[in-house]
């Protein structure tokens, strides 16, 4: 006999007794969440703390006696099973949660940010207490990409991500494209529109993808990653040029983190702006969609993409998570053993320094003869083969843009090749230098 969909997921009421859940947060995905809930007959809401008990919020359904303003009413509760944890940050999102699992509740959380800076003592200190942390919605949103690695890509040997995890920045870098733009007149239209905060540092600045891959490659590399080993560049100094140059070269500019770990178990991992192929997946990833693009073995090349941020999006992994721990409740002293955290050793960084690239350079130059050669030479005093040289026109005051695509080299020749080009007296400023997808 078939199952129905509904009976597996929303069990009759007299089967067993209601999942109690209490959320702290009702923001943009705090009310994504408490609306998909209100459709699953096992589930009951019991608390929901929010910042501002007086603020009027229009949500059906949404019953005031539920409602406070001190979340610890929610993480003492000794009626709670699930603590969803929706505030975002540190403080006091930690210690809320730390209570919580002292308390005997279960956690689902979204927060990228508390699982970069504190994850390592986080999971130690569910496993003591033999709770889960699931987090799901704290990676690429609505893309379901934890659960994937840890249970059907289990068996794989994962060894390199590139991703587009902001929202904001693939929105503010496709619109500049799409439209010719500066990147200050972009953002101020992203902020008009609420797709960036009127303190966009987080996101252009490329912190908050950058709490994103630090734990997403601890979970696919099996081997703790640290933020401070992260190497960390935002967008704000791409330009329209750089956009048209790209272009012209076969690339789209992408804000990218990326992970790679080596045979012998060393890290590379960092967020910055790229140059991608037009022919890859990820060049084709606009406005506020994510991807994540993972490689391994068996698996080979695999993407995922979908809307990375949102109400309903990000709604759906935190529900899925409650309900993962739901069905589990009752059943096991030890639940979800797959889900729980599994590595202790921390993964050898690799610098940014000791890495081998191909880069994107523009120079701006004296028109003078010999200008060109003079960038070769100090290219090849380097150790740095170009792929190409082109001169981009030449200004008004006799000055001529020279837009230059490297062969494979060492990030610390590159940078030496950088400090005797702002010594030439040729050349006059290196506008911009972006990395290139290999």
């Amino acid at each position: 006999m078939e199952n129905n969909v509904n009976d597996i997921l929303q069990p009759k009421q007299n089967e067993g007794k209601k999942i109690k859940v209490g959320i702290i947060g009702l923001g943009t995905v705090g009310s994504g969440v408490f609306k998909t809930l209100c459709n699953f007959e096992n589930i009951e809401i019991v608390a929901i703390a929010v910042k501002n008990i007086n603020k009027q919020r229009n949500i059906k359904g949404l019953n005031a006696s539920i409602i406070t303003d001190d979340p610890y009413k929610i993480v003492n509760n000794p009626e709670i099973d699930i603590v969803a944890e929706l505030i975002g940050g540190v403080n006091p999102a930690f210690d809320l949660i730390k209570t919580a699992i002292k308390n005997g509740k279960h956690i689902v959380t979204a927060n990228k940010e508390l699982l970069a800076k504190h994850g390592e003592e986080l999971f130690n200190f569910a496993e003591k207490h033999n709770k889960v942390v699931l987090y799901e919605a704290a990676i690429a949103g609505g893309i379901p990409i934890i659960m994937p690695i840890k249970t059907i890509l289990a068996g794989n040997n994962i060894t390199k991500i590139e991703a587009i995890l902001n929202g904001t920045t693939n929105y503010i870098l496709t619109k500049m494209d799409a439209q010719g733009a500066s990147y200050e007149n972009v953002l101020k239209e992203a902020q008009e529109l609420g797709y960036a905060e009127t303190d966009p540092t987080g996101d252009v600045e490329g912190f908050d993808a950058a709490y994103k891959i630090t734990t997403l490659a601890t979970i696919a590399f099996k081997k703790r990653i640290k933020l401070e080993n992260v190497y960390r560049e935002g967008i704000t100094k791409i330009r329209a040029q750089d956009m048209q140059a790209a272009n012209d070269l076969g690339y789209k500019i992408k804000l990218i983190a990326s992970a790679y770990i080596d045979k012998g178990g060393r890290a590379d991992v960092r967020v910055h702006p790229m140059l991608v192929s037009k022919k890859s997946t990820l060049a084709h990833i606009d406005y506020v969609t994510n991807a994540v693009s993972l490689s391994g073995h068996p698996i080979g090349d695999i993407t995922l993409s979908g809307p990375g941020a949102g109400e309903f999006p990000t709604a759906s992994s935190v529900v899925g998570d409650i309900l993962a721990i739901s069905a589990e409740l009752g059943k096991s002293d030890y639940i979800l053993p797959m889900m729980r955290c599994r590595h202790n050793i921390d993964a050898e960084p690799i610098d940014i320094s000791d890495t081998d690239n191909k880069y994107y350079l523009s120079i701006n130059a004296k028109n003078n003869k010999g200008v060109i050669g003079k960038i070769g030479k100090i290219c090849a005093d380097n150790n740095i083969s170009l792929a190409s040289i082109v001169q981009r026109g030449v200004s008004e005051d006799n000055t001529a843009d020279i837009t230059v695509i490297t062969e494979l080299c060492r990030e610390k020749d590159m940078q030496n090749a950088l400090q005797a080009f702002e010594n030439d007296e040729y050349i006059n400023k290196v506008n911009n230098l972006i990395r290139v997808q290999i």
